[in-house]
């Protein structure tokens, strides 16, 4: 086997093209398996394609019947994966995500019951219904990628990804995500209905006589392991490392990027983790574009994602109608792209 630290960056470089090349090809099989049952959603797909080679995780926000739980359970019989939904209700605790220990007679001693987090893809729904506490439990699953229970610590399952949802309209009785929690999601997708052809194929699909399309495994999960892998070593040139860290600074300060203006209606902006997601996010998607090297378009293409959900506004943003898409987007045009 020809060892590659004996080759010369260029030479590495191609290498690394031809195996993304190779690899891309399986995830672009997913994607067309995932459109039998889903149509309409094509920016949430991608997004959960983003996730997984990013090993990230995605917050998705849509009014009911948008097939959300749909798309995560597709996904999981194309991998061939375990898959597992979780109802977030008032009452719930955080024994009923993570597992207990439970007592057994017969033996006389006490047995773990793992929960329904230990899943290579769990459906959070309507994570914003249930107490912080058991938020917490989630939350701390997906940032550890572990769960205690008793003394005993057990990992979870590889690949590992969480899409938690919350309905927008409906807010009696919800517990919103505090912004340290939220932070911990890499995407934030915003869903909107399928336009009136799509739907029209959405109808169709689900009244035929053979009912849903029916989704065949075309993908290993080990070939997501192995995509993650390759998607973390395409390569982020030091300008392009520059462009992040500016977008991200603007976000805070969006002064220094010539938008005084905006100042007002910030509250606060990106952490580091949105800078380090940005990062990851683009990797990604030069991955699924076939490219062992990050462009700004990359960035730019996945931007609205990472950050809409780590931009804090004020009461003034609110009172003059001001979105985070809306600064982003100001802060995407004014930042120089190198």
């Amino acid at each position: 086997m020809l060892d590659s630290s004996a080759l010369t960056p260029s030479e590495q470089l191609q290498m690394l093209s031809v195996s993304i090349k190779e690899e891309a090809i399986k995830f672009e099989l997913l994607r067309q398996e995932i459109a039998k049952v889903i149509v309409g959603q094509d920016a949430m797909v991608k997004n959960l394609l983003l996730a997984l080679l990013a090993d990230g995780h995605v917050l998705l926000e849509g009014v009911p019947g948008l097939a959300k739980t749909l798309a995560i359970k597709t996904l999981s019989q194309a991998i061939s994966a375990d898959f597992s939904r979780i109802q977030f209700t008032p009452d719930l605790l955080p024994a009923d995500v993570t597992g207990t220990m439970i007592y057994q007679q017969k033996s006389e001693q006490f047995a773990v019951k793992k929960g329904p987090i230990f899943a290579n893809f769990v459906l959070a729904d309507e994570i914003n219904r249930a107490p912080a506490k058991v938020q917490s439990a989630l939350l701390e699953a997906m940032q550890e990628r572990q769960i205690t229970i008793g003394d005993t610590t057990y990992q979870l399952p590889k690949p590992f990804l969480v899409m938690a949802t919350q309905n927008p309209i409906e807010q009696e009785g919800t517990y919103p995500l505090p912004e340290a929690q939220v932070d911990r999601f890499m995407l934030k997708v915003s869903m909107g209905y399928p336009s009136k052809q799509e739907e029209q194929l959405i109808l169709r699909s689900n009244v035929r006589a053979e009912g849903l399309a029916t989704v065949s495994p075309c993908i290993h999960p080990d070939d997501i392991i192995k995509g993650k892998q390759l998607a973390r070593s395409i390569y982020l040139d030091e300008k392009i490392e520059r462009y992040i860290v500016d977008i991200v600074t603007a976000s805070r300060n969006p002064e220094v990027a010539g938008l005084g203006q905006l100042t007002k209606y910030i509250s606060y902006g990106g952490s580091p983790r949105a800078t380090i997601n940005l990062a990851l996010a683009a990797k990604a998607h030069a991955f699924l574009e076939r490219r062992a090297f990050v462009i700004p378009e990359d960035v730019r293409a996945i931007s609205m994602d990472v950050l809409r959900h780590r931009i804090g506004l004020t009461y003034e943003a609110e009172a003059d109608g001001v979105t985070a898409e809306k600064v982003i987007e100001q802060l995407i045009q004014r930042v120089e792209v190198p």
